[in-house]
């Protein structure tokens, strides 16, 4: 998670931060996520909105007559009906609620909780603006089958039109370097990280590299700071490996 050492208001030189989002769905990853959200939004004196979506498409699926759901765990089928659907989403937000009180007990923080019913990517990037920091857990409620950045995330990270950080549970966030990615022996342009981000690590460091295969290889064995990637690089990764992200065992930022 970010560290309480993260520099306070008058340190930084500039506060660019106007919002931090959460998105939330009380998974382990999303509540580390919001624990991440607690500590930017504090240090940057900035608000903090958690996020909690009703997926649309699950209560849609539930309308049909066949629809069923089957234990994770057990294996066992059981009818998927709409009344138990609402019921486990009222669940999910009481849930929801106790995490984001006891995530910010203790701090000064202006915050609250938005709720809204609809597709979740597109919920989120609805609210997301220029200025705001989308935090994210990177396996959501896909958490019992690994660390797999899920579509929703996947769909987040390349449309959102703010910066966006992914934080991974099984990975907890230790201060070093945060990585660009550079071409070969081409200098690093600092002016690219804003102070409020480079606030979260320890200095930068180039990552001369051209292909996902290479990245990877570069970071299997990185165990401190994140790694900074514009929208445009992430698209090219992606389309050159599909699950790129899930192996990478840093947090991820995404810029423009």
């Amino acid at each position: 998670m970010v560290d309480e050492s993260l520099p306070t208001r008058g340190e930084a030189s500039a506060l660019e931060v106007v919002r931090v989002l959460a998105l939330l769905d009380a998974s382990r990853h999303s509540l580390a996520a919001l624990a991440a959200a607690v500590n930017l939004a504090s240090s940057r004196h900035a608000e903090l909105v958690a996020l909690y979506v009703e997926d649309l498409e699950l209560l849609t699926c539930a309308a049909f007559p066949f629809s069923c759901e089957i234990g994770a765990q057990s294996g066992v089928t059981r009818p998927l009906s709409t009344e138990s659907l609402e019921a486990s989403i009222a669940h999910q937000l009481q849930r929801v609620h106790q995490a984001l009180d006891a995530a910010v007990a203790g701090h000064d923080l202006r915050h609250r909780l938005e709720v809204s019913r609809g597709m979740v990517a597109t919920e989120a990037l609805a609210k997301a603006g220029p200025g705001d920091v989308l935090v994210l857990g990177k396996a959501g409620t896909t958490e019992r089958w690994g660390t797999r950045l899920g579509s929703t995330s996947r769909r987040m990270l390349l449309e959102a039109t703010c910066t966006v950080l992914v934080w991974d549970e099984h990975h907890p966030f230790q201060r070093g370097p945060l990585r660009l990615l550079t071409q070969r022996q081409a200098p690093i342009d600092t002016r690219a990280v804003p102070d409020w981000l480079a606030g979260l690590f320890d200095g930068i460091a180039a990552l001369p590299i051209r292909h996902a295969r290479e990245l990877e290889q570069r970071l299997a064995h990185a165990k401190t700071g994140g790694l900074l990637l514009h929208r445009p690089e992430l698209a090219q990764l992606l389309e050159e490996d599909p699950e790129l992200l899930n192996r990478v065992p840093l947090p991820i930022v995404v810029v423009e």
